[in-house]
């Protein structure tokens, strides 16, 4: 159709799994570390990418929720180590609280007490870890397109991938109805607040949600929605053992990647359920046979997004094992963390995405159900 391609440009063409892949990969950088300047070179590097490609899309503030969240995991983290007491010994004594005694069973535990500098410094290197890690959940969230996403799921996520994107997009419709009716409230001089006003609001917003529960209904019904093709008997049991095998594959890899008791059969056990799960999820696919409306493609640039990703996770697992010492700075006795150079220089290619990518990639805003229309086959 006339006008499709400049369109099409205009939403950059970048894959949103490339997003979340190079987003992954940096957090799964963020926990092969405890120094905390790579954790803030880390954050600066996703900030910026985020700050030089999100758009006005209501999910491109999602960024601000996990910068807050992040904030908020590392206080929670300072005041445990501060009320909770922290299991590495200090010598440096900030301050002493008042201990509350504890009944025998609660041994090891204590509440109060003494504070050392050295426990402090422990608690932030851990909470500044998490807090990085959530950040860069976050800036994936805000620069892939959530309705492009979809469509890029396989046939067999298909319908969880639609609740979970219709949740996403219909949300802040709700907020945005309640703030419209409230302003029209306040110039007609009738109360917004209180229980009165929050009741006569709230009414109209769960009215107006209804009607758009039922419109979108009959258009996934229109669509065809959630109809499956026949498979034979095996090959469902085979779907669902490669599927289930594959996950649990996947979560004891990784368990085994993030404790230093697993480095020896962590990778092997991921990578073979990450192969057993992606087999699974195409079997499944061919109960669900739909078409996609131009769909996403891998081109170079999301391959070179995504590279970007994976050589920082890679570059820090290796420096992790090489140098576990400059990776992780210890804390007693107290030494001022250094700033390792090649793990540093490894955590600025994920700025590629910063100039390889065209501002306005994550596209604009789409509804769920538009971006995989399903056909009768």
């Amino acid at each position: 159709m006339p006008g499709e391609p400049a369109a099409r440009g205009a939403e950059g063409g970048l894959h949103p799994g490339a997003w979340w892949l190079w987003a992954l990969c940096l957090g799964t950088a963020a926990t092969r570390t405890t120094n905390p300047l790579l954790l803030g070179l880390l954050l600066t590097v996703t900030g910026y990418v985020v700050a030089s490609h999100r758009t006005s899309s209501p999910w491109s503030r999602s960024y601000a929720v996990f910068l807050r969240l992040g904030l908020a995991v590392l206080v929670l983290r300072l005041a445990f180590a501060v009320v909770l007491g922290s299991p590495i010994p200090g010598t440096h004594t900030l301050l002493t609280l008042p201990e509350v005694p504890l009944p025998h069973w609660a041994q090891g535990i204590r509440l109060g007490g003494r504070v050392t500098a050295e426990g402090v410094l422990f608690a932030l290197y851990d909470g500044l870890r998490l807090a990085a890690l959530l950040v860069c959940v976050g800036a994936a969230n805000a620069l892939a397109n959530p309705a492009r996403l979809l469509k890029s799921l396989p046939g067999a996520l298909y319908e969880a991938g639609v609740a979970v994107v219709v949740a996403l997009t219909f949300a802040p419709h709700l907020i945005a109805d309640a703030r419209r009716l409230r302003a029209a409230r306040r110039l007609r001089g009738r109360p917004d607040q209180g229980l009165r006003g929050l009741l006569q609001v709230a009414l109209p917003v769960l009215e107006g949600a209804l009607e758009r529960s039922v419109a979108l209904a009959a258009a996934m019904d229109a669509r065809g929605y959630g109809r499956t093709a026949d498979v034979p008997a095996p090959v469902r049991r085979t779907t669902a053992a490669l599927t289930l095998g594959g996950l649990l594959g996947v979560c004891a890899g990784t368990y085994g990647l993030l404790t230093a008791e697993g480095g020896t059969y962590g990778l092997p056990v991921l990578l073979a359920g990450a192969a057993a799960a992606l087999a699974g999820l195409w079997l499944g696919g061919r109960r669900s046979p739909r078409t996609r409306y131009r769909p996403d493609t891998w081109g170079p640039r999301a391959l070179l997004v995504a590279g970007s990703g994976a050589a920082v996770a890679v570059a820090m697992t290796l420096a992790a094992s090489a140098d576990p010492a400059a990776l992780h700075p210890g804390v007693v006795p107290l030494v001022a963390p250094a700033l390792p150079l090649w793990p540093a220089a490894a955590v600025l290619l994920g700025l590629l995405p910063a100039f390889l990518v065209p501002a306005g990639s994550a596209g604009p805003a789409a509804h769920p159900l538009d971006t995989a229309k399903e056909q009768p086959s």
